[in-house]
């Protein structure tokens, strides 16, 4: 079984502090997958975490997003660098506790086609996971046939690895313990984004990716079903539960 995670940069970092990691987060998230990983080694688990208040601020004071691009390699090195420095961060919590973590970095990997379509060949990431290592990838920066470079974000990487790989499950972990409606309550499923779309909003820090809506809009063009919940749940959804709000 294939479990694709994302740690959303809201969870494992402080995202109005410009590159701070949120220490205790980070540390909570890698003690539920190393309990997970520890008690499941049948199942493969590809992580994928934001750019939280590593790689967004840099990303807007450079002005590039998914549709504002750049030909500026210094701008491209910059966004780059401040999320390896995060993925570094987040593969060392990891490996503390044993669990088998390796960067998989996009920007080496792949690249936006002339289609605007994100190329992301699944094979690197498969080949991790047959060897016994738990890929880690990130949103970044990446080549866009005819703009230069773009920001991918982290949910556009958890769709392609989604397809890619035939994953049987889909996490998303942010910091709300779902999608939420008028009244604040966790709104149970959701199967059309028209159904939602008066109540979802973007990030209150700098996000160039998003927000909540641009997770929805993603996920809904998945054929394996989508938890989205909050960091409390984490160890339910690893250990087979649907939390918070199922996107299916």
């Amino acid at each position: 079984m294939t479990t694709v995670l994302k740690l959303g940069g809201s969870v494992v970092t402080a995202k109005d502090e410009p590159e701070t990691v949120d220490a205790d987060a980070l540390a909570a998230a890698a003690d539920a997958l190393a309990d997970a990983t520890d008690a499941s080694n049948d199942a493969d688990v590809v992580l994928v975490h934001g750019g939280g208040s590593f790689g967004h601020p840099h990303a807007a004071e450079h002005d590039v997003s998914p549709a504002s691009g750049t030909h500026d390699a210094g701008a491209v090195r910059e966004i780059h660098g401040a999320m390896r420095r995060l993925n570094e961060r987040v593969c060392a919590a990891l490996g503390e506790r044993d669990v088998p973590a390796v960067p998989h970095h996009p920007h080496s990997a792949g690249y936006v086609d002339g289609d605007e379509t994100l190329a992301l060949p699944p094979d690197g990431v498969g080949a991790k996971l047959d060897e016994g290592f738990l890929p880690v990838l990130h949103g970044d920066v990446v080549t866009h046939v005819g703009a230069g470079a773009t920001v991918v974000s982290g949910d556009d990487l958890v769709v392609a690895l989604a397809r890619g790989l035939d994953a049987d499950r889909v996490g998303v972990c942010s910091t709300v313990p779902g999608v939420l409606d008028d009244d604040g309550d966790v709104i149970p499923e959701i199967t059309a984004y028209a159904d939602v779309a008066d109540v979802l909003g973007g990030s209150d820090a700098t996000d160039v990716t998003g927000g909540m809506a641009g997770k929805v809009r993603a996920l809904l063009a998945l054929d394996a079903p989508v938890s989205l919940f909050g960091p409390d749940a984490l160890a339910e959804f690893l250990a087979g539960g649907e939390p918070g709000t199922l996107v299916d």
